[in-house]
């Protein structure tokens, strides 16, 4: 597996690019829900609607989190886009061996409270319009190995809309999870907040 590699210039200088590409490219980006930090590591949960979840996701960790951040990808991105594995980005190979060497890697990160992991488990990209989402099981085993000191988990959901702007306005949703760490827990409990987002996003008018 590619490891993530946080270099002095590299990650720096996309932190600082990142709010410039998301001011050019929305209208506005509005902050729902709140976030306690406590002195631990941070697991971060998101759906995955687009190319432009994980730029949202370090804007976010500017914004609010302050922690380093780290992003689990798919290998054959890694590779393509090499250059963010200097801003936190490491690899996992679906059906193969090394996912277990990815798990790992991600629950010993988590384990630092100066760390932030953000994983997407759908696996893959969806639409925002999408009814249900299915986790597959690398959170739960990202916290099963993630220590007795525990980890906190915060659900994020991101969804656009562009009322009567040019560009679209989006909506970062969040949720501190507190509950069960298995698989069907954790999907269910995200499923809801995801669908209680969906209803507030229905009711916004400009």
């Amino acid at each position: 597996m590619i490891k993530a590699k946080h270099d002095s210039v590299i990650y720096p200088f996309f932190q600082w690019y990142i709010r410039r590409i998301i001011g050019w490219n929305f209208h506005q980006v509005e902050l729902c829900g709140s976030f306690q930090p406590i002195d631990k590591g941070l697991l971060l949960i998101a759906n995955h609607v687009s190319w432009w979840d994980g730029f949202w996701a370090l804007f976010l960790n500017g914004t609010i989190f302050h922690r380093r951040f780290h992003v689990m990808m798919l290998e054959t991105q890694l590779r393509k886009y090499w250059y963010l594995r200097y801003c936190g980005g490491f690899s996992v190979q679906k059906n193969s061996r090394s996912i277990l060497e990815s798990i790992d890697y991600a629950a010993h990160l988590v384990q630092d409270p100066e760390n932030l992991v953000l994983i997407f488990p759908q696996g893959e990209i969806g639409s925002q319009q999408q009814l249900d989402i299915h986790f597959e099981r690398g959170a739960e085993r990202i916290l099963e190995k993630s220590g007795p000191n525990g980890v906190q988990v915060v659900f994020m959901v991101s969804l656009t809309d562009y009322f009567s702007h040019k560009k679209p306005v989006l909506t970062i949703y969040l949720q501190e999870y507190i509950g069960q760490h298995r698989t069907s827990e954790l999907n269910a409990a995200f499923r809801t907040f995801y669908q209680q987002c969906k209803d507030v996003q229905s009711k916004k008018v400009e």
